[in-house]
């Protein structure tokens, strides 16, 4: 069950919105102003108002190949990673982690557990577009609050509210994040370097990385937060064809990807498929006043 007093707002009206949980009764976020969400049957809140959103969500299908995937456990070091980065800076009380675009909360399952190993308690709220990752992150994660939200829109969380924002391959609203971080909150950011699952990509047809990636990241988040570091992480996979169209098809390239062509790319290919997985792990402080 999630934390009743995790800093949340109002969609509608931006004021403190609160979780009620009774017993036997649906969990409900309401407001002073009478405004409220409903629990889905699956754990999850929508909190999308009016037209809602425009970017397309990932589709059920996606999200059972990043089940099947990231369950078998291939990119555990990265998470295990991300942990490392995020939970030596949160406070020993009270810590919150916003988990931005975390599909189905496997990078947010991480951390909290090597918090809890450490005997932090840390609240997570976890934002993405797709009801179908959320599902699996509301099963995945219980204990923290999984909201339906356009990451481009002002996020339903407090000012200064947060310790630590995480982006594992989402999108960016730097604007957003420095809002809602904390003055010694930290900002974690994860890429895919060039070369990023080499012969693999290009066999099933991913997104190729982009020349100049790091520096655009940088420009982005410039005018908002300040690098602190970066490292890289980089894995050695072995991959059945069934696992490789697995990844294929749970990323940005599931969205125009057929599963059918996506196998006959696969059937003639000798297993194991080898690859590196490359990544990027970058940490922002939030710029202080009149830094340069």
């Amino acid at each position: 069950m999630p934390s009743a007093d995790l800093p949340l707002v109002c969609p509608v009206c931006s004021l403190p919105l609160v979780h009620l949980a009774a017993d036997n009764a649906q969990p409900r976020l309401a407001c002073p102003s009478g405004h409220h969400f409903d629990a889905a049957r699956q754990g999850y809140f929508n909190l999308l108002v009016g037209k809602g959103t425009s970017f397309e969500p990932d589709s059920a299908a996606m999200v059972a190949a990043r089940v099947n995937f990231l369950g078998s456990g291939h990119y555990r070091p990265l998470a295990q990673e991300v942990a490392s980065a995020v939970v030596p800076h949160l406070p020993e009380k009270g810590a919150v982690v916003l988990d931005s675009g975390t599909g189905t909360g496997h990078y947010l399952r991480e951390i909290l557990d090597a918090a809890a190993a450490q005997g932090r308690r840390v609240a997570g709220i976890g934002l993405d577009i797709s009801k179908f990752a959320l599902r699996r992150a509301a099963r995945l994660n219980p204990e923290a609050l999984n909201l339906v939200w356009d990451i481009w829109q002002p996020f339903p969380v407090a000012s200064i509210s947060v310790d630590a924002v995480t982006v594992v391959f989402a999108p960016r609203n730097p604007a957003e994040f420095a809002r809602v971080l904390r003055p010694e909150g930290i900002l974690a950011v994860v890429t895919p370097r060039s070369g990023h699952l080499g012969d693999v990509a290009a066999i099933t047809g991913m997104l190729g990385i982009e020349e100049g990636k790091d520096e655009r990241l940088n420009e982005a988040l410039a005018g908002n937060f300040e690098p602190e570091g970066f490292h890289d992480v980089d894995i050695p996979l072995e991959l059945t064809r069934a696992a490789a169209a697995d990844l294929a098809f749970m990323g940005p390239a599931g969205h125009h990807l057929d599963p059918a062509q996506l196998a006959a790319r696969l059937e003639n290919s000798p297993e194991p498929l080898t690859a590196d997985a490359k990544f990027r792990l970058f940490v922002f402080r939030r710029r202080t006043r009149g830094a340069a």
